[in-house]
C-alpha cells in the first residue's frame, strides 16, 4: 500500500476525518434545522445560495491573505474559522441580526478554508496514488459518519441546539491539530498565467456545483421531510449511508490510480444518475428514500476520488496552487448558487423538493463530459509509461 506511504497526506487524511466527523454530525443537520426554525423550503434555499454568493463576493482577499502566511497557516485559520461558525446556528430563529450574522460568518470561514484544503491536498498528494488516497480518506469519512450524525440527531433532540453547533465547533476546532506537523507551502506573490490556466479548467466546478445543489443539499431537506422532520429519523438514515459506503471508495480508488479511469467514470456517473432517479421518485416513500440515501453514501465515496483526481492533479501542475483552488471554488459558488436559486423557484412554483433533486442530472452531465476528455488522455498516459517501463524490468530481470 504505496498510498499509505506519504506521511504528509496521512496527517491531512486524519485533519479530513475529524472535520468530516463535525460536518457530518452538526453540519448535517444545519439547514433541517433552519426547516425547523420555520422557514419555507424556498426561503431557505434562497438563504443557503446567499452564502455561496457571498463567498464569491469576498474571495478576492484569499490570495493576500496566503501570499503573507502560507498555504498551511490559511488552513488551519480556515478551519478554526468554520468551528467559530457553528454556534452562531443556534441562534437563528427567524429573518434577523442572527441569521444576517450566521450567513456573514459562515461565508467568511468557507472562503478561507476550501480553496486552502484543496489547495494543501493538491499540494501534499501524490499523483500516482490520487485514486487511493482520496478513497482512503473518504472511506474514513464514511466510517466516522455512522456515528456522527446519529449521535448530533440524539443531542439535538435532548440537550438542544447550542449544545449540538457549540460540540460541533469543538470538533471542528480539533482539525487544526494535525496540521501543525505537516510543511508549509509558500505561494508566490506573482504567478502568470495561474488563472488562466484554472479558468480554462472551471467547466467541471460549475457541473458539480448544479449537481450538489440538488443532490445534496435539496436532497437532504426533502428527505428530512419524507421521514417526518425528525432528527432521530433523519440522522439515523446518515448513519445507514455512512456504513453503505465505508469501503467502496478504496477498491474504486485503485481502478483509477492503475489506469482505467474511464471505468471509473462510467460507473460513478452511471450510478449517480440511477441513485438522481431514485431520490427524485421517492416522494412520500420513506422506505425507498432512506434506500436511495444509502445508495448515494456508495456513490459518494466512488464519485469523489473520480472528480477529485483530476483537479488535484491539475491544481499540483498549475502555476499556482493556492490560485487555481480560489477559482476553482468560485466556479463551484456560480454552480451551486445558481443551481439553488432554479431550485427554489421550482419549489415556489409548486414542486415537490423530492422532485427537483433532477435538477442534478443537467450537473452531473456535465461533469461526465469532462471526466471523458480527461481520463482518455490520462489513462493513455499511464498505458504509454507502463510499455516504456517494460524494457527496463527486462533488463533488471
Amino acid at each position: 500500500m504505496a498510498f499509505f506511504h506519504n506521511r504528509d497526506v496521512n496527517l491531512v487524511n486524519l485533519h479530513s476525518a475529524i472535520t468530516a466527523a463535525a460536518m457530518g454530525g452538526g453540519g448535517a443537520f444545519w439547514s433541517v434545522y433552519l426547516l425547523k426554525a420555520g422557514f419555507g423550503v424556498p426561503v431557505l434555499l434562497v438563504i443557503i445560495a446567499s452564502v455561496f454568493f457571498s463567498r464569491l463576493a469576498i474571495r478576492a482577499f484569499l490570495i493576500s491573505v496566503a501570499i503573507r502566511i502560507g498555504v498551511r497557516s490559511t488552513l488551519i485559520l480556515g478551519t478554526l474559522a468554520m468551528a467559530i461558525s457553528f454556534p452562531f446556528v443556534a441562534e437563528v430563529h427567524g429573518v434577523g441580526p442572527a441569521l444576517y450574522a450566521l450567513i456573514a460568518v459562515t461565508a467568511l470561514a468557507d472562503t478561507i478554508y476550501w480553496p486552502s484544503y484543496h489547495a494543501y491536498y493538491a499540494a501534499v498528494g501524490d499523483e500516482d496514488h490520487r485514486g487511493q488516497q482520496l478513497g482512503l480518506r473518504e472511506a474514513v469519512s464514511a466510517v466516522l459518519g455512522i456515528v456522527a450524525p446519529v449521535a448530533a440527531g440524539w443531542v439535538l433532540v435532548n440537550y438542544g441546539a447550542r449544545a449540538t453547533f457549540f460540540t460541533t465547533a469543538a470538533i471542528q476546532a480539533a482539525a487544526a491539530l494535525p496540521l501543525f506537523w505537516t510543511p508549509d507551502i509558500p505561494v508566490k506573490r506573482s504567478a502568470p498565467g495561474a488563472y488562466a490556466y484554472a479558468f480554462r479548467r472551471a467547466g467541471i466546478f460549475i457541473g458539480d456545483g448544479i449537481n450538489s445543489s440538488a443532490y445534496f443539499i435539496v436532497w437532504q431537506i426533502a428527505l428530512f421531510l419524507t421521514l417526518g422532520e425528525s432528527y432521530l429519523a433523519y440522522g439515523g438514515a446518515l448513519a445507514i449511508a455512512s456504513l453503505v459506503g465505508a469501503v467502496s471508495g478504496l477498491l474504486l480508488g485503485r481502478l483509477i490510480d492503475s489506469g482505467k479511469g474511464m471505468r471509473a467514470v462510467w460507473i460513478s456517473v452511471g450510478l449517480g444518475c440511477l441513485v438522481i432517479v431514485l431520490r427524485g421518485s421517492s416522494l412520500h416513500n420513506p422506505t425507498l428514500a432512506v434506500t436511495a440515501n444509502a445508495l448515494g453514501s456508495l456513490v459518494g465515496c466512488i464519485y469523489i476520488p473520480t472528480v477529485g483526481t483530476p483537479i488535484y492533479n491539475r491544481a499540483k501542475r498549475s502555476p499556482c496552487v493556492i490560485r487555481f483552488n480560489i477559482v476553482a471554488e468560485a466556479g463551484w459558488d456560480v454552480g451551486i448558487g445558481g443551481g439553488l436559486l432554479i431550485a427554489a423557484f421550482m419549489v415556489w412554483l409548486g414542486a415537490p423538493p423530492t422532485r427537483v433533486v433532477f435538477l442534478a442530472l443537467v450537473g452531473i452531465a456535465v461533469v461526465f463530459v469532462v471526466l471523458r476528455r480527461y481520463y482518455a488522455e490520462h489513462d493513455d498516459e499511464r498505458l504509454d509509461a507502463a510499455l516504456a517501463a517494460e524494457p527496463q524490468e527486462t533488463a533488471k530481470i
